[in-house]
């Protein structure tokens, strides 16, 4: 159940009105990367949580809800920022900017290049935010991702919380209004905040990697191959051992010799690793079992109840 507050969390404040700046901040309205496409990831990805992982259900909520409160705070910074843009194209008879079409051609044009530069903010929608980026791309479902698997998820939102922050880093270099530059540093550091609680909450899964229940081939895991002619470069991604499964890297630096006589890496023999193929087949079997058992146990075979109403009750009186 949702309610909402009309107080903001941040206050969200602007010096003049700045219509070009408005443009450019649909991106974290509407953009790829968001408020909301943050909020319907977090969201979604939270009904699978439900009653195997109630702990990280009730964190992707909140955090959800809180992208939903960024959202409202940049769609009031764009509505501010466009200040009486409604109201200019809606006084047709006396004030409206497009009588500067009737005084001259250099007016008419300026008006013209501000349409063509500004569409979404003077011409589709005037005064007011769009689900769009500032190209007036609509938003698209397509940005939400969610698989339903947790490691999977988390990680994922490491990145997009990532995306997030150096989105709102870039809009900063586009105003100096002091105002905007505080909800933007506001919003940009709350990406970081959340990108440690997604990784805090990735960290008690263990183990997470790789990413879901399936282990990898020790036969392939720490092959690097050299598939560029020219200056060759080496460091921890193909020299030392792997950051994760702590397997020494081998560098194939003649792949095509490697793979026509290893029969295309099927009779290839690990290298440089501990794991053997019955340990991880092993592995295989360990982490299916338990994460089945963890969403199967937490999961009713009848009289499914989302929410127990009794229970919620004697909580909130705590």
């Amino acid at each position: 159940m949702f309610y909402h507050v009309k107080d903001l969390q941040f206050n969200a404040r602007v010096s003049r009105p700045d219509p070009r700046f408005a443009r450019i901040l649909l991106e974290a309205f509407g953009g790829a990367n968001g408020e909301l496409t943050s909020a319907l990831q977090y969201f979604v990805q939270a009904f699978s949580c439900h009653n195997p992982f109630p702990d990280k259900y009730d964190m992707l909520m909140d955090i959800a809800t809180e992208e939903l409160a960024h959202l409202e705070i940049v769609g009031a910074t764009i509505q501010m920022l466009l200040g009486p843009v409604n109201g200019e194209m809606k006084d047709a008879a006396e004030t409206m900017e497009i009588r500067k079409l009737m005084d001259g051609k250099s007016a008419k044009e300026e008006f013209i290049q501000q349409a063509f530069t500004n569409p979404q903010c003077v011409v589709v929608a005037p005064g007011s935010p769009m689900l769009t980026d500032s190209n007036g791309n609509p938003w698209c479902g397509s940005y939400v991702s969610a698989n339903a698997e947790l490691t999977v998820d988390l990680q994922s939102n490491m990145a997009n919380e990532c995306r997030a922050k150096i989105g709102y880093e870039n809009l900063l270099k586009f105003t100096e209004d002091p105002s905007v530059r505080e909800t933007l540093i506001f919003l940009m550091t709350r990406e970081v905040t959340h990108f440690q609680q997604f990784e805090a909450a990735l960290n008690t899964i263990q183990p997470n990697f790789p990413p879901a229940v399936l282990q990898t081939s020790p036969k392939y895991s720490n092959l690097y191959f050299n598939l560029s002619k020219g200056e060759e470069f080496r460091g921890p991604w193909n020299e030392g051992q792997s950051s994760r499964l702590k397997e020494e890297w081998q560098y194939i630096d003649n792949s095509l010799e490697e793979v026509r006589k290893t029969n295309g890496l099927v009779d290839r023999k690990p290298e440089g690793t501990e794991r053997t193929e019955k340990q991880v087949a092993q592995m295989d079997k360990q982490l299916s079992d338990e994460r089945s058992n963890e969403v199967l146990s937490a999961t009713p075979e009848k009289e499914l109840m989302w929410c127990d109403y009794q229970k919620s009750e004697k909580s909130s009186k705590k």
